[in-house]
């Protein structure tokens, strides 16, 4: 359950999850952030990872369903970073 925040009310986060090669990278495969100022997908991968964008091609979903980095996001979402499926 988050705690209090600001002016006593409760912190709402948004919770983030890495994939395949990402998580590899990243070293954990999941995340949470603070809901207030991540407005976009862009937004929470830069909270979440200090960097400023995902590796190229690097597809994103919120709530279970593909979105664009610049989709908006709201208190409580789910986002979800993952590579690229390839294959022959």
């Amino acid at each position: 359950m988050p705690g209090p925040g600001p002016g006593g009310g409760a912190s709402v986060t948004i919770k983030v999850r890495y994939f395949a090669r990402l998580r590899e990278d990243l070293g954990r495969e999941a995340d949470e952030v603070e809901a207030a100022g991540a407005d976009t997908v862009a937004d929470v991968w830069r909270r979440a990872t200090g960097r400023p964008a995902p590796p190229p091609n690097t597809l994103a979903a919120v709530n279970l369903e593909y979105r664009p980095l610049e989709a908006q996001v709201r208190d409580g979402d789910e986002v979800a970073f993952f590579p690229p499926v390839t294959g022959g």
